[in-house]
């Protein structure tokens, strides 16, 4: 299961951007480019440089490397439709995203932990992989011997009417969680331009 193991700090002042949902890495104390040089590196950035900066936020957003990234985007621009909306949609029907969105774990990176360790179940079934993309009426589920787990119960007391999102339904009480339909794009609350990954990939 690979996944960054760098200085994520460096990452959000670099990338200008809160790409992990820890409120730790949320808003750095020094709110300037990373490296020796980085308070007097405010120059204009090329369309290259914009494009390039929201590939790699929204890859460090759901926590994938670069050729996990570049294979959702072939399979995206291979469906109908927008491609970029196609790769956001894709990436939001991740298991790991999934279970955050849900509640039933604080961060993405909580999530990918929750899973590889065997804790849920989809369609009744123990599924480990954190990459497993999930399909309108699909079931999620906290195991059994799971159920007492307080980095679950801690999440899920965040969750409400507000942080839910639409294409999701929770059942706090048999901590159940159902995928309703593929997200829309005008759903996903993630602040980024996924037309600019897709005209860095087109050239």
């Amino acid at each position: 299961m690979a996944r960054y193991l760098g200085p994520r700090t460096k990452v959000v002042r670099r990338l200008e951007y809160p790409v992990f949902e820890s409120p730790k890495f949320g808003s750095p104390k020094r709110n300037y480019l990373p490296g020796q040089h980085g308070q007097g590196r405010r120059q204009r950035v090329s369309t290259y440089g914009l494009q390039l900066r929201e590939k790699q936020r929204i890859k460090h957003l759901y926590g994938v490397l670069e050729r996990q990234f570049r294979n959702y985007f072939k399979k995206a621009a291979a469906q109908d439709g927008p491609t970029g909306q196609n790769l956001l949609t894709m990436l939001e029907s991740r298991l790991d995203n999934t279970v955050y969105r849900l509640g039933l774990a604080p961060t993405r990176r909580a999530a990918r932990q929750v899973v590889g360790h065997k804790h849920l179940m989809v369609n009744g079934r123990v599924v480990n992989i954190p990459s497993y993309l999930l399909k309108p009426g699909d079931a999620i589920q906290v195991r059994e011997k799971s159920r007492k787990m307080e980095v679950i119960h801690n999440a899920m007391r965040r969750v409400t009417e507000e942080t839910s999102m639409p294409w999701l339904d929770l059942d706090k009480a048999q901590m159940k969680g159902l995928f309703l339909a593929l997200p829309q794009r005008d759903e996903i609350p993630e602040n980024v331009n996924e037309q600019l990954v897709v005209e860095l990939y087109s050239k």
